[in-house]
């Protein structure tokens, strides 16, 4: 065995954290890759959604998860459900707070303080939006906070600020391993997904209140073609007047969303795109077990 080859090193790497803290766009600058969608609302990531970064020498998987939040109905269940799932699975855990977040007794904070076989890596995030001296000592009292941490990093996801050292910190924990996919694989989820949740990410951005919060995008026609993708999306709502709200007068809300969503995803599968939308009402979808089946929740 040539002695300056290093061993394969691969595993899973769970991102968790409470909502708005930055998980998604440090997977995004982790992966190099905009995998999973960011608003400024709190609970976009509703799915666990796993980025993979291929070296040479190492495979490494990241999982985003939605926000630590405490569930009120049953799609805040699953969500949950995807948050200790990761952990069940996680050779490392980066555990992503941010400068203004203080610790409270949190069910998986608790969990985390007794994972001691694990490596934890805390990031407290945006320190882009503060002082040295704040950023210090949110360093050392995050570090009272979760002892068992391995470190305690500062980053600015937005920025890539210290991601390079993020990376770094895990690669020498992960263990020696033969990669888990392809070297070319970049994610495990399907081309349709990315399609359903880039639509859901404008529903996010453009309607207020309840509204993003009552949705759900399925893509039910997905046809790729040499120079086109026909792709057919439906938007579930709870309740008939959501629907209206959706649709908008003379249906120019929805179009609008449809034309934001086409433009993200013709960058993302670099080739044009028809997309063709419809609302339909599931009432009460997110507390219904069978819905949040069909919506891939259980």
């Amino acid at each position: 065995m040539n002695p300056e080859l290093k061993p394969h090193r691969a595993g899973f790497v769970s991102i968790i954290g409470k909502p708005n803290v930055g998980k998604s766009t440090l997977m995004n600058a982790l992966v190099g890759e905009r995998l999973s969608i960011v608003t400024s609302k709190a609970q976009t990531t509703r799915h666990r959604i796993l980025g993979i970064l291929n070296g040479a020498d190492f495979q490494l998987i990241y999982s985003d998860t939605p926000g630590i939040i405490q569930p009120k109905y049953e799609l805040h269940n699953a969500m949950m459900s995807f948050v200790y799932s990761s952990l069940e699975d996680a050779d490392v855990v980066l555990f992503v707070t941010d400068i203004y977040e203080k610790y409270d007794e949190e069910p998986v904070v608790e969990r985390l303080r007794k994972m001691v076989d694990t490596p934890i890596i805390l990031l407290v995030n945006k320190i882009d939006q503060a002082d040295q001296a704040s950023v210090e000592a949110k360093l050392a009292y995050w570090q009272e906070q979760l002892p068992n941490a391995t470190e305690v990093l500062p980053i600015s996801a937005l920025n890539a600020f210290g991601t390079e050292r993020v990376l770094e910190s895990v690669l020498e924990k992960l263990p020696v391993h033969p990669e888990y996919y392809p070297k070319d694989e970049l994610t495990d989820k399907p081309e349709r997904f990315f399609a359903a949740e880039m639509v859901r990410e404008k529903i996010f951005k453009l309607y207020k209140k309840e509204i993003p919060y009552s949705c759900e995008v399925t893509v039910e026609e997905f046809k790729e073609e040499e120079n086109i993708i026909h792709i057919r999306g439906v938007i579930y709502v709870e309740r008939a007047s959501q629907k209206g709200i959706v649709i908008g007068k003379g249906g120019e809300a929805l179009k609008k969303v449809g034309t934001w969503a086409r433009e993200d995803m013709e960058k993302f599968f670099n080739k044009k795109v028809f997309l063709e939308m419809h609302v339909k009402v599931n009432e009460n979808w997110r507390t219904d077990p069978k819905a949040l089946s069909r919506f891939g929740y259980q």
